[in-house]
């Protein structure tokens, strides 16, 4: 793979640091720079170039959905009526405070946008959808697709 002009180019150090902070983004400094073999200080400064690239794109934690209710998964493709840059604008803009989306994709293919949604059961699913995703400008047509289960679920980026 080439890297482009604004691309920054990792080494191995980079990459293992990539990789440990994916597993454990609450790793202090000095346990990390002790894996990378590298000082303290040098490993805070590979970890803030990383952090300025925007290669590391912020710190979070993660919830499992199904502990604080969210245990209905549904992926929801929408068509819009037309795809011109004003209808996919206000669609975009509109979706992106739209409860329970999880995940927005704009797509290639047979529609337009896949949507990944999380809710607490059917009903909750109803009301998102009658007050929610129907009154989305432009949309011409909604599908969903409830998921049964996980079977894979990954936060972590291969490098």
């Amino acid at each position: 793979m080439v890297a482009d002009s604004s691309e920054l180019v990792l080494d191995s150090v980079d990459r293992e640091i990539l990789r440990l902070l994916q597993k454990d983004g609450r790793m202090s400094n000095v346990q990390l720079a002790e894996q990378v073999n590298l000082s303290p200080p040098a490993c805070l400064r590979r970890v803030q170039r990383l952090e300025a690239s925007g290669v590391i794109a912020g710190y979070v934690m993660l919830v499992d959905p199904r502990r604080v209710g969210k245990k209905t998964s549904l992926f929801v493709e929408i068509t819009l009526q037309s795809q011109s840059e004003e209808a996919v604008s206000a669609f975009e803009k509109a979706v992106i405070g739209c409860p329970g989306v999880m995940e927005c994709y704009f797509m290639a293919g047979d529609v337009d946008y896949l949507l990944r949604v999380l809710v607490n059961d059917p009903e909750d699913y109803e009301f998102l959808y009658r007050r929610h995703l129907s009154r989305l400008p432009g949309v011409a047509r909604i599908k969903s697709n409830l998921a049964l289960r996980s079977v894979s679920r990954r936060t972590e980026v291969e490098l």
